[in-house]
């Protein structure tokens, strides 16, 4: 697989991630379990799918750099963090 064919699978899967914490963050203020629920399952799915749309990526040849790693620590996305680290090396 190409990196271009990874790389729209890494970005829903993100976005997919921060709307879950959403959720989730909302169920816990306001008490309601099926947000709170929602909100992991959904995180959970995005863990999934990021772990296998980067599977074979190569950070240094397709990486975003800093700005990868900025968003990595905005999100809380350690995988993400570390892969902006190593493609901003080159």
């Amino acid at each position: 697989m190409s990196s271009n064919q990874n790389t729209p699978g890494l970005v829903s899967s993100h976005a997919q991630y921060v709307k879950g914490a959403t959720e989730e963050t909302i169920g816990s203020v306001t008490g309601l379990e099926n947000w709170k629920a929602s909100g992991a399952e959904d995180k959970t799915k995005a863990v999934d799918a990021m772990k296998a749309a980067s599977q074979n990526r190569d950070p240094k040849a397709s990486g975003f750099g800093e700005v990868e790693e900025k968003a990595g620590s905005l999100v809380g996305c350690e995988g993400m963090k570390k892969e902006g680290a190593e493609s901003k090396k080159q």
